[in-house]
């Protein structure tokens, strides 16, 4: 199983490789669209190759898509986490009916009992 993991980021690697080989022209990322930016008087751009571009677009996209799924699930965790609550307030429950009761001649063991 390592050595098929291994196989798949060398392929990978190669992959990301010969995407940034091929597209290593300089783009330029604007802010704002050029007729905002003159209305706006402020105008932000960089110059970066595609390939980073590309990149960044594809990290991106993949903290969105945890992001959304973390908020999605969120009804799920809750409803473990009750779920967990109910279980361990069912445990102590059985675990304080399983305790021997004391004798009945035994009043200052009665009395420590009900204390609990």
């Amino acid at each position: 199983m390592r050595y098929i993991r291994y196989a798949f980021l060398a392929a990978l690697a190669v992959v990301l490789v010969t995407i940034a080989m091929a597209n290593r022209a300089m783009v330029t990322l604007n802010l704002l669209p050029e007729e905002l930016s003159g209305f706006l008087g402020f105008s932000w751009s960089i110059s970066l190759p595609l390939f980073i571009v590309i990149f960044l677009g594809l990290i991106g996209g993949v903290l969105v898509g945890f992001v959304w799924e973390w908020l999605r699930e969120h009804k799920l965790r809750a409803a473990g986490k009750r779920t967990m609550k109910e279980r361990d307030a069912l445990i102590r429950e059985v675990k304080k009916l399983k305790e021997p009761k004391a004798k009945a001649g035994d009043d200052i063991l009665a009395m420590l009992d009900e204390a609990k």
